[in-house]
């Protein structure tokens, strides 16, 4: 590791096999907190390349606990994280919306990081039991159209990197690969990140899958469609630049999808937007995200995806897909 934070120090970057390499080396406990730190530390401070980004995935998906639900059509919605927005979850909702349009889910997250509350924070605040059963993920899949798939159970590799990744508090680049790494590899995947950069990396990795895929980024920063401007959208079929007016909508100010500053305040507005009672802005960026998931999984427009996606949360749909998924953790 020393030769290694040398080489990265002095700016040289290292090759995809070696940076698998090193994942690998941590998973095994090869490494001291500091040496995991420091090489942490370095990727915060430089531009990741393609190559390592590459090498990084490649580590995990193999190291991972792979779990099969290929009976089921499915969908992930997940950001990087990292945006420094501190929104409230928009991902997690748009899931179960998705969900309840009659869209399988298997939602990857984890506890917030970088932010006051990730997907799994809320979700666990919310009563849902978190399994790496594979009976049990595809009974809620089945009956509720989701199942939750929280990463430290399916990445047992990362057991030593999680409390240094707490410590620090920033984004890392864990937060770049949490996306590219669901145990599931579902067909299909919307996924947010959180600059222009990250996102044609993202674009070049995903072109060599089979999937059907939406990589956004909101150009003022966000790691999802944000409707506080414009959004850009590389799919596997173009690459596209698109404002709130197309979908219908006015654009919103920042403040209007602030996520609170407590798990409790997640929760309670998590609640109060599935219930069919957020404002305006609130479900118009729900329906955004869960609408280009639909398109994306039925190969429609988003504007279609965006009405299915409206019916779903209002008729109740949503929330009932939440409700179901509850009562099974019981």
């Amino acid at each position: 590791m020393k030769q290694l934070l040398n080489r990265l120090i002095n700016h040289e970057n290292i090759s995809s096999e070696e940076a698998k390499q090193v994942l690998v080396n941590i998973s095994n406990g090869l490494y001291n907190q500091s040496q995991i730190a420091s090489f942490l530390t370095v990727f915060m401070m430089r531009s990741i390349t393609l190559e390592e980004l590459q090498g990084f995935r490649a580590a995990l998906l193999e190291l991972c606990i792979p779990i099969n639900l290929n009976d089921f059509n499915t969908i992930d919605l997940c950001g990087t994280g990292g945006d420094g927005k501190d929104t409230f979850n928009i991902s997690t909702l748009s899931s179960f919306v998705a969900a309840g349009a009659g869209i399988k889910v298997a939602k990857h997250g984890n506890y917030g990081v970088s932010s006051a509350c990730g997907s799994s924070n809320v979700m666990e605040h919310l009563g849902i039991k978190f399994s790496s059963d594979e009976d049990f993920l595809k009974q809620t899949i089945d009956k509720a159209g989701i199942c939750v798939l929280h990463a430290p159970l399916f990445h047992p590799a990362m057991k030593n990197v999680a409390p240094i990744r707490r410590e620090l508090g920033v984004k890392t680049f864990f937060n770049m690969l949490g996306p590219m790494v669901n145990p599931s590899f579902p067909k299909n995947q919307v996924v947010g990140v959180f600059n222009l950069e990250l996102q044609r990396l993202y674009g070049y990795l995903y072109q060599q899958t089979d999937k059907n895929y939406s990589i956004v980024h909101a150009l003022d920063g966000y790691d999802e469609i944000s409707l506080t401007g414009k959004t850009k959208v590389i799919s596997n079929q173009s690459e596209t630049l698109f404002a709130p007016e197309e979908l219908g909508v006015a654009t919103i100010q920042e403040d209007a999808i602030f996520g609170g500053n407590t798990i409790d305040d997640a929760a309670k507005i998590f609640i109060n937007i599935i219930s069919g009672k957020g404002t305006e802005a609130q479900n118009n960026v729900v329906f955004a995200n869960a609408g280009l998931a639909i398109a994306t999984t039925k190969q429609i427009s988003h504007k279609e995806g965006f009405e299915l996606a409206k019916e779903s949360l209002l008729s109740g749909k949503a929330k009932n897909s939440l409700d179901k998924l509850i009562a099974l953790s019981r």
